[in-house]
């Protein structure tokens, strides 16, 4: 395998998706990960049909530290020269006040957008030490900047996402690793979809009004950051619609 390969988590819809799909389309093989086997084999069925070069699904919950190792360490050699890793499973479960939050919800958040993220990373990091040009991308979102009402939690966790990314940057740096957090905005994927519980007409309410972002259009940043020249690296973006100032103000047409 002479293409160099990108890791993504939460690669079955969304932003990771989109990343696959725009990596692949650029010469790169993709390990996609994710909870959803159907999904994941569809999506590499797409790919190797489509753009000509290979996919390696892995079917696991970034929850789980021990399926994330069996899963990871089962890799073929061929692929353990992962470039990059794109660290984007995430969600936000529900919108509640700090009195009021489930705690099945809160878990959840933090299990999947902090200890998942950090379970992940530890195992990918020893293959990217071996890469030439190794780079992390943790997407982050707009609530790591700002909290708005009834977010608690799932703002606590992509705030965390911001400082382990400043956290990696300082401890990887003798190892050349980049380490780029993308905090993007408002975007019309399924996040919606899963904070609300599958509540579609709630959720499409939510983008009323303004023109959101689309996955393709972060994954699109996303490339940008990894394709810049070797002594360059972007730290930390900001990508919200032009409607979007920042996690709380919004210009919405009636």
């Amino acid at each position: 395998m002479n293409n160099p390969i990108v890791f993504i988590t939460g690669a079955t819809a969304g932003f990771g998706r989109a990343c696959a799909e725009k990596f692949a389309t650029n010469g790169y093989d993709v390990i996609i990960t994710g909870r959803r086997k159907e999904r994941l084999d569809d999506l590499q069925k797409e790919i190797e049909k489509k753009y000509s070069v290979k996919a390696m699904p892995l079917e696991f919950d970034v929850r789980d530290y021990h399926a994330c190792r069996k899963a990871i360490n089962s890799l073929p050699d061929e692929w353990k020269n992962i470039s990059i890793l794109i660290n984007n499973a995430g969600l936000a479960m529900g919108l509640s006040s700090i009195d009021e939050g489930d705690i099945s919800d809160w878990n959840t958040m933090i299990d999947t957008n902090v200890k998942g993220l950090l379970y992940v990373s530890r195992l990918v990091i020893p293959f990217l030490k071996n890469n030439e040009h190794p780079h992390i991308i943790n997407i982050g979102s707009t609530a790591a900047k700002d909290v708005y009402p009834k977010g608690n939690v799932y703002c606590a966790t992509k705030h965390a996402v911001d400082a382990l990314s400043q956290a990696m940057r300082i401890d990887l740096l003798e190892y050349g690793i980049k380490v780029t957090a993308v905090h993007p905005g408002a975007a019309e994927t399924e996040f919606s979809v899963v904070r609300f519980k599958g509540d579609e007409e709630k959720a499409k309410n939510v983008y009323e009004g303004y023109t959101p972002l689309s996955a393709e259009d972060v994954a699109e940043v996303i490339y940008f950051c990894a394709t810049r020249p070797a002594h360059v690296c972007i730290n930390d973006l900001v990508i919200t619609p032009t409607a979007q100032a920042n996690a709380l103000h919004f210009y919405k047409q009636a």
